[in-house]
């Protein structure tokens, strides 16, 4: 484990490099700015609010924005945790940040809100204006959630949105545990009339009990399928992801069929489902949810994920199955991301996908894959910062 986590992180390349020196030291002078039950929220001060993301493999990027560093929902298969890492002062620096940062429960107690935002959004957008790069996707929420219970004191990704919402011919891409997004459906309904917009509610399973063990500090299921609903109602793009799909906890068929005939109660735009994918930083918090939990999947998940932080391809492809089966019995829209990922079309030498935004809204699935390339295990990260689909 500790090898592991030596190496280098090269699925999200923004975070390598000197940059990561200048993160810490803001890091080390960031003040506290407020306390809730057993986190603290200090001021970080960026450069920048805008993340560009660049896959190796494939040659288009795309842009994403956390307003925060951390997250309060403290879901226990969190990706994002390793990310605090980088926070932690560069050897030699006369700062420190408080010691701990590495841990994997700093991600949900020690909480960085990004200061100026919207200004430096405003600056972000103004130059990719004049390099004639507005139509690049904009990802909100890919690391942590924009809308977590801070949000409702800080506002600063309501500052965003309102940025947003001046623009024209934008592409953004939201993912949200959280109701409160209805809070701005007014600016949602601005920025889908002059631009595209996806929103991704995200909800792990419909049941409140193992949700709350699961996803502690995060609105409950019923909750969040009802923000599906007024989105929608209000007319909004909104889909459901119902991610991650846990090994023997919530990828039955049974769940995920219960799962997508929720979403089609809720018109839900889209209904997709991805499966559990597990960094090295992510296994402490969650093993011990399994090993309280559901003790007898302890060796199963050893096993599982003993050599890679993906599931393998036979399990990718049964749980493709399984989504697809459930989308055709409710007359639910796939996403069209997944749509690419689960289809082996084309000329392996054929060059990379273009933007799925600008793909034309009344092309068959089949029509909008035909000629690319299915990436690989690793691609599959990079691929998902591309949150759009073609479906109203």
């Amino acid at each position: 484990m500790d090898e592991e986590k030596a190496k280098p992180d090269t699925l999200f390349p923004i975070l390598a490099g000197q940059r990561l020196t200048a993160l810490g030291r803001a890091a080390a002078d960031a003040e506290q700015i407020d306390v809730g039950h057993d986190v603290r929220f200090r001021a970080l001060e960026s450069r920048s609010i805008l993340n560009k993301s660049v896959s190796k493999r494939l040659h288009w990027m795309a842009w994403s924005i956390n307003p925060y560093r951390g997250c309060e929902f403290g879901c226990r298969y969190c990706y994002a945790r390793y990310t605090h890492e980088f926070l932690e002062s560069a050897p030699g620096d006369d700062q420190a940040v408080k010691p701990g940062l590495r841990a994997p429960e700093a991600f949900e107690r020690e909480i960085f809100v990004k200061q100026n935002a919207a200004w430096l959004l405003e600056q972000d957008l103004r130059r990719l204006a004049r390099q004639n790069r507005l139509h690049e996707e904009i990802a909100l929420g890919t690391a942590t959630d924009p809308w977590q219970p801070i949000e409702r004191r800080t506002g600063v990704t309501r500052s965003l949105l309102e940025v947003m919402a001046r623009r024209d011919g934008l592409r953004l891409g939201i993912v949200t545990k959280s109701t409160l997004i209805e809070r701005d459906i007014d600016l949602l309904q601005e920025i889908d009339r002059r631009s595209t917009l996806v929103v991704h509610i995200t909800i792990t399973t419909p049941d409140a009990e193992l949700a709350r063990k699961l996803e502690p500090r995060a609105p409950r299921p019923d909750l969040r399928l009802r923000t599906v609903q007024r989105l929608r109602e209000a007319g909004i793009r909104t889909g459901i992801l119902n991610s991650p799909l846990l090994p023997g906890i919530t990828d039955g068929p049974t769940e995920i069929d219960r799962m997508a005939q929720l979403a089609k109660e809720v018109d839900a735009s889209f209904f997709a489902a991805m499966p559990l994918f597990l960094k090295s930083c992510s296994r402490p918090t969650y093993f011990q949810f399994v090993r309280d939990h559901f003790p007898h999947l302890q060796a199963e998940y050893l096993q599982r994920f003993r050599n890679m932080d993906f599931a393998d391809r036979p399990y990718r492809e049964r749980l493709n199955a399984l989504v697809q089966a459930s989308c055709r019995r409710y007359g639910l829209h796939e996403r069209l991301t997944d749509a690419l990922l689960t289809r082996d079309a084309g000329d392996p030498k054929s060059s990379a996908p273009q933007s799925f935004a600008a793909q034309p809204r009344g092309l068959s699935v089949q029509g909008r894959t035909a000629g690319l390339k299915k990436p690989s295990a690793s691609d599959q990260v990079c691929m998902q910062a591309n949150l759009f689909e073609s479906s109203r």
